[in-house]
């Protein structure tokens, strides 16, 4: 299983986002890669995971401090089965979950 990470950044004018989001993945169902995009509007410390449809962890995909900004995640499913997966965003007091379909 292969995992990047990246902040997104552009020009100088960086805008910071105004509240924690986690995005739908896409392409959405994948085979093998999945791009997981989130935002952060406070620095903080960050899990993502990614779980199957039993709530048993497959991975962890982020699990550190990160400052305010946009991130993305490319999420590589090839070692496991076709199925349906879950990730879930969890920084301070907020959490989101989201479901992808692993379609081989």
């Amino acid at each position: 299983m292969t995992i990047q990470t990246k902040l997104i950044a552009g020009n100088v004018d960086i805008k910071i986002p105004d509240s924690f989001v986690l995005h739908q993945n896409y392409p959405n169902p994948f085979n093998p890669k999945s791009i997981i995009k989130y935002e952060i509007s406070k620095t903080g410390y960050v899990t993502l995971g990614v779980y199957d449809i039993l709530g048993k962890e497959i991975t962890t995909l982020v699990n550190e401090i990160k400052s305010p900004g946009y991130y993305e995640v490319i999420f590589n499913g090839a070692n496991l089965s076709s199925g349906t997966y879950f990730y879930r965003l969890q920084t301070g007091e907020f959490f989101s979950s989201k479901k992808m379909s692993l379609i081989k």
